[in-house]
Order: structure tokens, then sequence, then C-alpha cells
């Protein structure tokens, strides 16, 4: 069973599922090891794990695509991938979607930002026009349709950020649309009350993702009203990054009194990291287990 096909089964249940976000490859085992079924690389927590600074386009197609390779080689659960806005016209959409999927992911993310992106929840984001919109959507489906051809799989998670520039109803409008040309989720980012966001599950077809950013503007709601209101997926992009920087700040400022605050066990990292399974497995082999 694909990763893709494993995501579609878990669409299909009637639940909100939620979705921690990972950054690299060690947060998403956690997610999997703590009994999530999918995560995702958000692109914020990517950009500042992996080169250390905001996530305003400055981290390149081929690291992003590295980042979720070196994720999904470890990882057990559907990842989707954050493919920003393609990384260039249709045709670079093309090769984004492609290269997700042969990178393993279970979907990927294409939105309708002007390059370069920003946060959903940041300041100064705009959207191209419509039709270039509608282009990105229609060349990741594309694309989508070629892999398929070819024996693998991926799935189109269409975003739109047009709620901040244009409003509610333009952001429902083209989510719609990107449903017509064949999206297999819809993701209006940021809608600002939780009538908005009944407005956006009661006006577009097929499963639909929230992305709840803490102090954010969208409503953190319940995951029980999150599943009532019509969502399929909660994101929580931030939630992980967040707790290990603080918890790493926390720590480093208790160093200097000599304390060690809120470590975790040297045996449990060790069986988290993995070390207990590869001292098992290679104690088969005699070179491997003298390692």
């Amino acid at each position: 069973m694909t990763a893709a096909a494993r995501l579609k089964s878990l669409l299909e249940q009637d639940r909100c599922h939620v979705m921690p976000c990972c950054f690299d490859a060690l947060s998403a085992k956690l997610i999997a090891q703590e009994g999530y079924d999918l995560t995702f690389m958000s692109g914020f927590a990517a950009s500042a794990s992996r080169i250390g600074a905001p996530d305003l386009g400055l981290m390149s197609y081929g690291e992003v695509v590295d980042q979720a390779a070196n994720i999904t080689e470890t990882l057990s659960i559907p990842l989707i991938g954050d493919g920003d806005t393609g990384y260039g016209n249709a045709m670079n959409v093309r090769r984004t979607v492609h290269g997700f999927a042969r990178a393993g992911c279970a979907a990927v993310m294409i939105e309708d930002q002007l390059a370069p992106k920003r946060c959903g929840h940041t300041p100064g984001k705009a959207v191209v026009h419509q039709q270039e919109a509608f282009d990105r959507i229609r060349a990741a489906v594309d694309a989508r349709t070629e892999i398929r051809a070819a024996g693998g799989d991926i799935l189109i998670l269409a975003r739109t950020d047009a709620r901040h520039e244009h409003g509610l109803t333009e952001a429902i409008d083209r989510a719609a649309h990107f449903a017509v040309l064949g999206a297999d989720i819809l993701f209006v980012e940021a809608p600002k009350t939780e009538a908005e966001m009944r407005t956006v599950c009661d006006n577009l077809p097929g499963p639909k993702m929230a992305n709840i950013v803490e102090g954010g503007e969208t409503p953190d709601l319940p995951n029980a009203e999150l599943h009532d209101i019509g969502f399929s997926i909660a994101a929580y992009p931030l939630s992980l990054m967040a707790a290990a920087m603080q918890a790493m700040v926390t720590s480093l400022r208790g160093m200097r009194a000599d304390q060690r605050p809120g470590q975790m066990d040297f045996a449990e990292l060790r069986r988290r990291i993995g070390f207990d399974t590869y001292y098992e497995v290679s104690s088969g082999y005699t070179s491997s287990h003298r390692s």
C-alpha cells in the first residue's frame, strides 16, 4: 500500500486527524512513535531547523526535497510535503510534484502565494492572480497523472491564501475551482473566526485541512469541534518546533547554574533514536555487532 493510498484511507474516515508537523527525521520519528497517523513537513519549521532562517523562500527546492526524503526514509506513516509555490512557473510545479513523489511523500501542498512566499499567519503575503493559481494546480494534477501512469502515486493539497488580501469569498471560490481541477485536499489558510471556518467547510467539497498556529489568526478549537465543522485534518505546524526551542533555551540557561531541567532519560533517548533496534538487528551479523 503506497503512502498516498494510506493517506486516502485515512481521509475516508469520519474524523478529524490531529496532525503534528515535523521538521526533520527525528521529530517525524517521535510523531510516529506517539501513535499519530500522519504528519506534515512544515516549511516554517524545516527552514528554521535546516538553515536557521525564516520561511521566506530562502530554502531551495533541492533542499526541501532532500529534507523530505530524509524524513520518509525513517517514517512509517504518510508525510505531506510543503511544496510552497512550486518554485516557479507551471513547469516548475510539475517538477516539484514529481520530486516530492520520488522522495516518498503521500501528498504535496501547492499554494497560490507570490514568490517568495511567507508564513500564512505573518504580514506582507500576497497571492497571484486567479489564472496563475489555477495553472499551478492544473500542472500539479497533470504531474500526478504522469506519476500514476508510471505506477506511483501522490495526492495534491491545494492551498489558497486569498483570504488575507481578497476576502473569504474569493478564497472559497479559488479553492472550489482547485477541486474542479482535481485537487485531493483543500486548504483555505487563515480564516479568522469559527463562523468563517464553518463557511469554508460548508461551501467546499472533499477533505479540508485546518491550520492551527498557536497565537495565529485561526481559532485554536478542540478537535471534536473541528470535526463537527467539517475538517478532515487539523495541522499544528509549529507546536513541536516551539516546544523544542523552549526546551533547548531552558536547558541552555539552566546549564549556567549546573542545572539539567527537563532532560529525557538517557535510556529512553537511545531507544527513541533507534539504538536498541540497531543492536537487536545487528546481533545477527558478527562484524556489525562489534560496532
